[in-house]
């Protein structure tokens, strides 16, 4: 069983001061709990720093038929990812992504080193669902592949969802890029309020507010 990308998520949405906020996700496979998704964001002027922490077991029969752990750390200047470093692990896979923007060029460029060495543009976003200027963005990278990949996000408009046990009204979103296929919901003032993407296998993955 493969996972895809579902990292930089935000339902939770506790602030502890001006300058600090985290979210906290419960994750459902097909309806069934295999484990939890934490974000936290500090802000100093321009500056901004995320940290994630996920980890998921999937069992059959009692027996862990697939496990995962990420952890990533971003700094953003603004809209603009200065640097990442993450390490994802599928059951015996591991993978690191590692990068930071350069200004030694002639024009300035996020390179990235690891998994593999590629020169991005000047402003580069991850799929940082808790910033809605990624709904304007037509790349984003994956940080859990190292992947810089074409995406369309489509507006579906209006409708009513349970955020907390609550009736919430919310802005619907489609991400499509290739083997990925993610709904986003924000509130009326573009707070993230929910996701569900459905694996090429068609198993839904559902983050829901702790």
């Amino acid at each position: 069983m493969k996972f895809w990308h579902v990292s930089g998520i935000a339902l939770a949405f506790v602030c502890h001061s001006a300058h600090a906020q985290e979210w906290q996700f419960n994750v459902f496979l097909d309806e069934k709990p295999i484990g939890q998704h934490r974000f936290a964001l500090e802000e100093n002027s321009a500056k901004r720093t995320l940290t994630s922490e996920a980890s998921f077991d999937v069992k059959f029969l009692f027996v862990n038929a697939y496990r995962y752990r990420h952890t990533a750390k971003e700094q953003w200047n603004g809209n603009c990812l200065n640097a990442i470093e993450a390490r994802t692990e599928e059951n015996r896979e591991n993978t690191i992504v590692k990068g930071a923007l350069d200004k030694s060029m002639d024009k300035a460029a996020f390179v990235l080193q690891s998994p593999k060495p590629k020169t991005l543009g000047d402003c580069v976003m991850t799929f940082a669902y808790w910033n809605p200027a990624m709904l304007k963005q037509t790349r984003l990278l994956n940080p859990q592949t190292g992947e810089y990949l074409d995406t369309r996000i489509t507006a579906l408009g209006k409708e009513s969802i349970t955020v907390k046990g609550q009736p919430t009204d919310a802005e619907h979103y489609r991400l499509e890029a290739p083997k990925l296929k993610i709904d986003l919901w924000y509130s009326s003032d573009q707070q993230w309020l929910a996701l569900r993407s459905t694996t090429p296998e068609g198993y839904i993955i559902n983050y829901r507010l702790r």
